[in-house]
């Protein structure tokens, strides 16, 4: 910025709806919290609690932190593209690791949470490992209902979309034009995977209420009322993070030096001078 501007700031409206899907998304990892906690018994590990390590991870890892990276390039509007692409990747990988696998340290002084405490394994798998560890303790199939099918779709299109998006955009080697192909798709793709990742959150909670008080979910009880406002607050989160997303006057703009590295990279990949020459 030249000396005596303005610092740049936010469109209108943007840090209030920035700030409300934060509220949300911080609201549903308690009110999933307070559900395994309260009537689901907590999470443990080699216990019949593993099961409980699934939704947990889930709900961080394939919402809240999916959430928050697609909302990077609304957020940090004004710094360096490539430090905001690390961060987007850095998150989006962070809710891979969250959903597959998750660690507890088992040392001394450490709180026994997950049932991690001394005398532990130390490491325990979590998010989608915990659910084949919990189906096979107690003999139940697995993949066969529609929540695995969407939640098992929604991992491996996200790890695949991860690895494109890197492979394209934070590594040098794709060309401009592959690039500007594949943005439009990693775009459309990563709202899609949002989508799907709390759908099959929505189907997982109906499936495990019916699965642990089908007998009771019908008559109001605390436990149906609390999980089913988990359910309500995980679509507010994604109306939200999706309404910002779409807005098209809160889409990033280029900075001028990022449009002469841009210009400079399609140069360099594609043997075009800025006017066009070869």
């Amino acid at each position: 910025a030249m000396d005596g501007a303005p610092p740049p700031t936010s469109p209108t409206g943007l840090s209030a709806y920035v700030a409300v899907s934060q509220l949300l998304g911080l609201t549903l990892l308690a009110a999933t919290g307070a559900w395994l906690g309260r009537y689901r018994g907590g999470v443990a590990w080699h216990s019949p609690l593993q099961f409980n390590a699934h939704p947990l991870c889930m709900v961080l890892g394939m919402v809240f932190l999916q959430g928050d990276a697609l909302l990077v390039y609304r957020v940090f509007r004004h710094e360096a593209k490539r430090s905001t692409k690390a961060l987007h990747a850095l998150l989006h990988g962070l809710a891979l690791v969250i959903a597959l696998v998750g660690e507890c340290w088992a040392g001394l002084g450490w709180v026994d949470w997950a049932g991690c405490g001394p005398g532990g394994d130390g490491l325990f798998s979590a998010g989608i490992i915990a659910v084949f560890e919990s189906h096979r303790a107690k003999g139940i199939p697995d993949m066969y209902s529609l929540h695995s099918w969407c939640g098992m779709a929604a991992f491996v299109l996200y790890l695949l979309q991860w690895l494109l998006g890197c492979g394209f955009f934070l590594f040098p080697g794709a060309s401009f034009s592959l690039r500007g192909w594949y943005k439009p798709q990693h775009i459309f793709f990563g709202i899609t995977l949002f989508i799907l990742s709390i759908t099959s959150c929505l189907l997982g909670i109906t499936e495990m209420l019916l699965f642990k008080i089908s007998d009771s979910y019908s008559h109001f009880v605390p436990e149906g009322i609390l999980a089913n406002t988990l359910g309500v607050l995980l679509v507010a989160f994604g109306l939200v993070v999706g309404y910002v997303l779409t807005r098209e006057e809160w889409k990033r703009p280029p900075l001028a030096e990022e449009m002469a590295l841009s210009m400079d990279f399609k140069t360099l990949t594609e043997g075009e001078s800025p006017g066009g020459g070869s």
